[in-house]
Order: structure tokens, then C-alpha cells, then sequence
């Protein structure tokens, strides 16, 4: 009847129709089960690279020796306890028991991937899932290079591809142990992924035969990786040593010999010797790389350059000759290498610091020279000044006596001493000096 309250409380518990509630709480409660905690049934995802072995496990805990199955994405029974219904060969029987079913699947493959169900037949039934996921690595890796031999300062791009992997990959760029960064595109078929990554390097002459590697990250393979070397052609570097005297000073009298040495890629084939501002000594032997000079003197000043050239350029190194008195025991100022390079790229490669260094101070050492001496020959000329000046004014010193004079001594005024002047006014033009 309507209006009527119905029993609730521990008074519902009493009869039989308060039964009906929690009956159906109870089913509710049995239909919705956790995945992997539902009553005691359990299992794991499963991970596997294509070709490979994945085991499915079906675990019961505290089991009633209630029957475990197996099925398939497509919901058809693989195991049913220890039968396989399933005409498919891959799927074997690892473990049978009252609380386990294990199956193993051999040769895996993409069409495998999926969802695969867990039932024990209790009352409610109990089913979970578990997914089987594929991994397929690069089919193949492959380094395209723009130029395979490339000069010095020049910009090349590379190229890496790995085709045909799932999930895609991470390409990785190394030159040598240095990491560097490039560029991927990926493009994606069907289930697989293409990756290629591009990379834009300027090349040295220091790049030369180093690895450039092209290394994959991917869950499916591990240390793959393909490599290429640089082939970089560069300009030749050039040194000067001396033979002799070996680390002396090049005094008149004595020889000297100089080496020089190139190295480039390709090899310097031409190689020569001259003298920077002035011609070549008659004297002077030049032998392929080696320059002789068997008796210095001090017409053998100046710089000696020795050039190298390849298919890639010139270069070349310099060698300052100052040649000393016999009689000289000091340590060389001026004599020294200086290496210049041909263009800025070439400040980075040889030690050029300290030739340039060696260069400046002899070019101090000279200024302070020359200084000096301009300094010496001023002084020297203000000191003759001096004495010709000295000797001028000692030659016209002395006392001027004229007859005008003569009487003034015993003269009271100025009027007395004229009439007193022998001769007075009348002599006047007969005026005579005296120098004494």
C-alpha cells in the first residue's frame, strides 16, 4: 500500500526478504573485478621482441580447485587446463597445476600483439587480461654521406636511417666520444616506424680519419650502431728546424743548415726555398728540402722562408738569420722561426705562439738597437757643437782701446778729456782701433 515505510535496520535481517538486497550487493560487487586482484586470479603484461619467446602465466592464489583457461584476442580458448583446444603449434604448455596455467608462444610476431583473458570457473566466474606488446628493432641502419672526401673548412651533411622498427627509435649522433645533435624525421607505415636523422658538420684538418657514429636507443636492441670516417684533404703544415749549429749562435765563419719538414693531405709534392725581400745568396746551397750556407757573414741577414703547396693549398714556415761576431757569447736575439699562417683558419693548427713570440722579441730587440744608436750619434753631435762653439768665442774675446781714450784718465769731466785727447776734434777721422 502506498505510504507504507518498509522495515530497515537490524529488523530487515530478520526475514527472508531482507536477504534479497545484500544477495544482490553481493553480485554486484562479484561482476565488477580489479584487473590482476580480482579473487585471487592474477597475471602480468608481457613484453617481447618479434621472433621471440613470450610466456603467459595464469595464477590463482588460495585456489578451490576451481579450472583455469586461456584465450585468445580473439576470444578463442587456447588452454583449457592442461587441453589445448587451438590447432596453433606456438602455444605450449609450460606449468599445469590447481593454482598455475603457464603457456609459452614461440616465434612471436606483430599479428600476436593484443589482449589475451585469464578465466576461473567459480561461481561467479573470474576473468583478467593480459597484454602481450611486440617489439620489432631497425631492419637495417645506414649512414649516407654528402662527400665522401671533403676539404678543410667545408660543411657536410650525413645522413642515418633505421627503417622499419616499432615503436620508433632515438638516433644518437658521436664524433669520436663527442656527442653532437642532429635532426630526425620519422615517418610512419602501417605499424612501423622510419627514423632518419640528419647531421651538418664543418670539417678540420683534426677531423681527419675519425668515426662518425650513428647509434640507436631502442627497447628492442641494444649497442646497435654503424659507423663512417672522415676523409678530410688540408693544406700543408710547414717547420723549419736547424741542423746546425744545434741550439748555438750563428757566428761569421761558421755553416749552417736548415730542414724543412711539410705535411699535408695529399702530401706536399712541391716544396722550395727562398728569401723574403732579397735574392738568394750565390753561396747559399739548397738541396730538396735542406739549405746550407757553409761559410756566414754578415750579408747573410734576413729571412729565409721555405714554401710547401698541395692540391689544397700553400703554406709556409720562416726563418730569421742574424749571423754574429766570432767574438759574440750571448744567447741569439734576433735569429729564430716564425711559421705565419695563410689565412685565419690556419691560427689554430701548430704551435705558432712561440715563434711568433721569438719574432716579436727580435723585433723589440731591434728597434731597441736602433733606438739606441740614433740616441748615441744625437749626443755625439751636441758634444762637438759644444766644442766648436767652445773654441769660436775663445779666438774673439779681448780689450778695445781707441785714441779717443788717450787724456781722459787725468780729465775732471767728460769736456776735458776730449780737449786733452791728443790730436782733439781735429783727428777725429784719424781714428784707429788696436786689438790685443
Amino acid at each position: 500500500m502506498a505510504g507504507r515505510a518498509e522495515p530497515s535496520g537490524p529488523a530487515a535481517c530478520g526475514g527472508a526478504p531482507g536477504l534479497l538486497p545484500l544477495l544482490l550487493l553481493l553480485l554486484s560487487a562479484a561482476a565488477i573485478i580489479p584487473r590482476g586482484d580480482g579473487q585471487n586470479l592474477v597475471t602480468e603484461d608481457v613484453t617481447v621482441v618479434e621472433g621471440d619467446v613470450a610466456t603467459i602465466s595464469c595464477r590463482v592464489k588460495n585456489s578451490d580447485d576451481s579450472v583455469i583457461q586461456l584465450l585468445n584476442p580473439n576470444r578463442q580458448t587456447i588452454y583449457f587446463r592442461d587441453f589445448r583446444p587451438l590447432k596453433d603449434s606456438r602455444f605450449q604448455l609450460v606449468n599445469f597445476s590447481n593454482s598455475e596455467l603457464r603457456v609459452s608462444l614461440t616465434n612471436v610476431s606483430i599479428s600476436d600483439e593484443g589482449r589475451y583473458f585469464c578465466q576461473l570457473y567459480t561461481d561467479p566466474p573470474q576473468e583478467i587480461y593480459t597484454t602481450i606488446t611486440v617489439l620489432v628493432p631497425p631492419r637495417n641502419l645506414v649512414i649516407d654521406i654528402q662527400k665522401e672526401i671533403a676539404v678543410e673548412g667545408e660543411e657536410i651533411e650525413l645522413n642515418c636511417t633505421a627503417m622499419a622498427s616499432r615503436p620508433a627509435t632515438t638516433i644518437r649522433w658521436f664524433k669520436g666520444n663527442k656527442e653532437l645533435t642532429g635532426k630526425s624525421e620519422v615517418e610512419q607505415w602501417s605499424d612501423m616506424y622510419t627514423v632518419t636523422s640528419r647531421l651538418v658538420l664543418k670539417v678540420g684538418r683534426e677531423d681527419d680519419g675519425v668515426p662518425v657514429i650513428c647509434l640507436v636507443d631502442h627497447p628492442a636492441v641494444k649497442d646497435l650502431q654503424t659507423q663512417r670516417y672522415l676523409e678530410v684533404m688540408y693544406k700543408p703544415q710547414v717547420r723549419v728546424s736547424q741542423n746546425y749549429p744545434v741550439q748555438g749562435l750563428t757566428r761569421e765563419g761558421e755553416p749552417l743548415e736548415l730542414t724543412c719538414a711539410a705535411f699535408g693531405k695529399p702530401q706536399p709534392t712541391d716544396m722550395r726555398w727562398l728569401r723574403v725581400d732579397d735574392e738568394m745568396p750565390q753561396h747559399v746551397v739548397v738541396s730538396g728540402s735542406n739549405l746550407l750556407i757553409s761559410n756566414l757573414n754578415k750579408t747573410d741577414n734576413g729571412t729565409y722562408r721555405c714554401e710547401a703547396s698541395n692540391a689544397v693549398g700553400k703554406s709556409h714556415a720562416d726563418y730569421m738569420l742574424f749571423v754574429y761576431d766570432t767574438t759574440a757569447t750571448t744567447e741569439p736575439a734576433v735569429h729564430g722561426f716564425t711559421q705565419l699562417p695563410n689565412s685565419a683558419e690556419e691560427l689554430d693548427y701548430g704551435d705558432l705562439s712561440d715563434s711568433r713570440a721569438g719574432e716579436e722579441g727580435a723585433i723589440r730587440s731591434v728597434d731597441h738597437a736602433v733606438v739606441g744608436g740614433v740616441v748615441a750619434v744625437v749626443v755625439f753631435a751636441m758634444l762637438c757643437l759644444l766644442i766648436i762653439l767652445g773654441r769660436y768665442f775663445a779666438r774673439h774675446k779681448g780689450t778695445y782701446f781707441t785714441h779717443e781714450a788717450k787724456g781722459a784718465d787725468d780729465a775732471a769731466d767728460a769736456d776735458t778729456a776730449i780737449i786733452n785727447a791728443e790730436g782733439g776734434q781735429n783727428n777725429s777721422e784719424e781714428k784707429k782701433e788696436y786689438f790685443i
